[in-house]
């Protein structure tokens, strides 16, 4: 072991170079505390709520997305079942849906046990994924929320790859 053991005292909060991050991108973005970075950020297809959570009893920088939309009741099981089906073809992170709100959010952490420190890269693909995970699969909620379609047709029309342009 080298002269100086690491103290997780001197480990550095990641929320500052998240906060970092969002001042360079020009995101909307408020400190709310010493462990929580909020901000919203414009998608393809709408605003999207981004909340990042430091845990330091769990080493982790938690990340969350959450859709400016509300499922209706009638529609809670079939945007489940769709979740369930998108969530099977994610590599990072999940969705959840949290029924008493009817709110669909995506989350994922970092993981930095062992007093590992988070870089810049790190922090980006966090929010980067959830993002574009998001803006992905966000047409296939619009087909099962207002189309009434079922979560495997919506699935599939959402992820139908287009040729040329009209």
């Amino acid at each position: 072991m080298g002269s100086h053991a690491f103290s997780f005292d001197e480990q550095l909060n990641p929320l500052d170079r998240v906060e970092k991050l969002a001042e360079s991108r020009r995101w909307p973005m408020e400190r709310t505390g010493e462990d929580e970075v909020v901000m919203t950020v414009a998608g393809g297809w709408c605003n999207l709520q981004l909340s990042l959570y430091w845990r330091d009893d769990l080493e982790a920088l938690q990340f969350a997305c959450t859709y400016d939309l509300k499922v209706p009741e009638l529609r809670h099981a079939e945007a489940m079942r769709l979740l369930s089906l998108i969530n099977a073809r994610l590599i990072h992170g999940h969705f959840d849906f949290w029924p008493a709100e009817g709110t669909v959010n995506f989350r994922h952490s970092l993981i930095l046990a062992g007093g590992a420190q988070a870089n810049d890269a790190q922090c980006d693909a966090l929010i980067r994924s959830g993002v574009e995970s998001c803006q992905r699969y966000f047409p296939a909620m619009q087909f099962v929320i207002w189309a009434g379609q079922s979560a495997d047709a919506a699935l599939e029309n959402a992820l139908l790859d287009t040729v040329g342009e009209a």
